[in-house]
C-alpha cells in the first residue's frame, strides 16, 4: 500500500519523478515553507503547469490548515481513541 511507503517516498519505486516532487512540496509548505525558493520553483514548472502548481499548494494548504485545526481543538486523540 502506497500510503505506508509515504515515510520513504523518496526511495519507493512505485512514486512517480511528478509524484515525488508533490510530495516534497507539501512536505516543506508543512515543515519548513521558507526552504521553497526559485529553484525549487523551477523543478516545479518543470513538470507542472502554473495551475497544477497553485492547486497543489492550496490543496496542501488546506490539509495543512486542516490538521492544526484538528490539534488545536484536541480532535486529532479525541478521533483515534474512539476509532481503536
Amino acid at each position: 500500500m502506497l500510503v505506508a511507503a509515504l515515510c520513504d517516498y523518496e526511495n519507493h519505486p512505485e512514486f512517480s519523478s511528478r509524484e515525488k516532487l508533490a510530495l516534497r512540496f507539501a512536505e516543506r509548505m508543512a515543515l519548513n515553507h521558507q526552504s521553497i525558493d526559485d529553484t525549487f520553483f523551477q523543478d516545479l514548472r518543470q513538470e507542472f503547469s502554473q495551475a497544477e502548481i497553485i492547486e497543489l499548494g492550496m490543496m496542501t494548504g488546506l490539509f495543512i490548515g486542516y490538521g492544526r485545526l484538528l490539534a488545536v481543538l484536541d480532535l486529532e486523540t479525541a478521533t483515534t481513541t474512539k476509532l481503536k
